[in-house]
């Protein structure tokens, strides 16, 4: 499925311009035109929209060769904003003269044979560095390939997503990307129509729910976890790690010689995800499991909140009012991919891309996939034969163990116009 065209199109096609817009004559390689009964973009063969003339008069026109792009649908999380601020000292930002040097934990970036493990190398670390004497990183590194080959073995292995059955959602109005920072409500009713709660009781669901509570989403304010908020963490780590999921996603980071035992990768997972740092003023705010799945609020609008478990028990509580979307994915089973607008309790969310039906492990083990193979950075996935890319962000302030950075934020970015 796709960014749709309103009812009204339906109603207009009848008019005298229609036969207009129902053909490409003229129209080749225009931009979308929502209110067109069809269209004549490079990418209306994949959302099945073309008229009925595409393939005669603007097919033969359009380069094979050139990519798709993936368009970031979701706002920039002010990572822009966020920036590591200057050191005590003007550090390099360079490997020029630095390449195989000792770890620095002052440096804000690193030219040593272990930094892209970490997710800290320096912009020119490739260049620089690459062919040096000792560097393995090459042959380590996770290829494009490697990537797509895992996710679409994550995804068979999903057996405690929702069944088609399971949900049934209203997704009702759909608007243009461009429409996006109107903040008005064009969906009357609830995006959840119906979801089977028995879910929940699935011990991954639970273990994850028994988390969402633990957080203050305004950034500002320390979170201070009890014993108990501290064993659920363990305990919803213990859980997904008896999932083929995520032994499918150690197996593979295992084999690429990433973590040693499963231990390791369970603590590492650990500290990434809920590990404490400060978005605003209070030490110890925020995590990248608060923001990616629980949601936060900051200067006055929704950062985060990117799972659908989260949006789903919200708007039953009253506490969250869908808007529209503007993006619907191409899976015609959960799975699927939503970018909508919503108002969560006062606060509004201009896109949120978010998994639908999926499990808390299929999500949390995407994420990390791409967080520990593409820090920072697009990262290329594959699922069920459709092309996905999910976009990480580090948080670059504060770091833990020997250099490594916390998740700063991940999410789905759509393929649209």
């Amino acid at each position: 499925m796709r960014a749709c065209v309103p009812l009204i199109v339906a109603v207009l096609c009848g008019l005298a311009w229609a036969g207009r817009m129902e053909s490409c004559a003229s129209r080749c390689n225009e931009k979308f035109n929502r209110d067109a009964a069809c269209q004549c973009d490079r990418w209306c063969p994949r959302h099945r929209d073309c008229c009925e003339d595409y393939e005669r008069l603007c097919a033969a026109a359009e380069d094979p060769k050139e990519p798709e792009p993936f368009l970031e649908l979701e706002e920039e999380e002010e990572e822009a904003e966020e920036a590591p601020t200057s050191n005590l000292y003007s550090a390099p930002t360079s490997c020029q003269g630095r390449c195989r040097e000792a770890f620095d934990k002052h440096q804000p970036c690193h030219c040593n044979a272990r930094c892209q493990e970490f997710g800290n190398c320096c912009e020119d670390f490739e260049s620089l560095c690459g062919n040096h004497e000792g560097f393995s990183h090459s042959s380590d590194a996770i290829t494009k390939e490697e990537l797509q080959s895992t996710s679409e073995k994550i995804y068979r292995a999903d057996t405690n997503k929702a069944r088609k059955e399971d949900i049934v959602l209203n997704s009702q109005s759909c608007i243009s990307p461009s429409e996006t920072r109107d903040k008005v409500d064009h969906c009357p009713q609830p995006l959840f129509t119906y979801v089977n709660e028995k879910l929940f009781s699935k011990p991954t669901y639970a273990a994850f729910i028994n988390l969402l509570n633990n957080y203050q989403r305004a950034t500002g304010h320390g979170e201070h976890f009890s014993r108990q908020q501290l064993a659920e963490q363990d305990s919803f780590l213990r859980e997904i790690m008896k999932t083929a999921v995520m032994k499918e996603l150690y197996s593979f980071l295992h084999h690429q010689n990433r973590y040693s035992s499963e231990q390791e990768f369970v603590d590492d997972l650990k500290n990434m995800w809920f590990g404490l740092y400060s978005r605003g003023n209070e030490e110890g705010d925020s995590s990248g499991f608060e923001h990616v799945f629980s949601g936060e609020v900051k200067k006055g609008k929704v950062t985060g909140f990117h799972n659908w478990i989260r949006f789903y028990l919200q708007e039953k509580e009253g506490l969250v009012d869908y808007y529209s979307y503007n993006y619907d994915g191409p899976w015609d089973s959960y799975p699927d991919v939503l970018a909508m607008q919503f108002n969560w309790d006062g606060y509004y969310k201009e896109v949120g891309a978010a998994f639908i039906g999926s499990s808390p492990e299929f999500e949390f083990a995407l994420y990390s996939l791409c967080f520990i193979a593409r820090p920072g950075k697009m990262c290329t996935l594959s699922l069920g034969g459709h092309p996905l890319a999910i976009q990480t962000y580090t948080w670059d302030k504060t770091t833990y163990g020997n250099g490594k950075k916390y998740i700063a934020t991940a999410y789905v970015v759509c393929s649209t116009r």
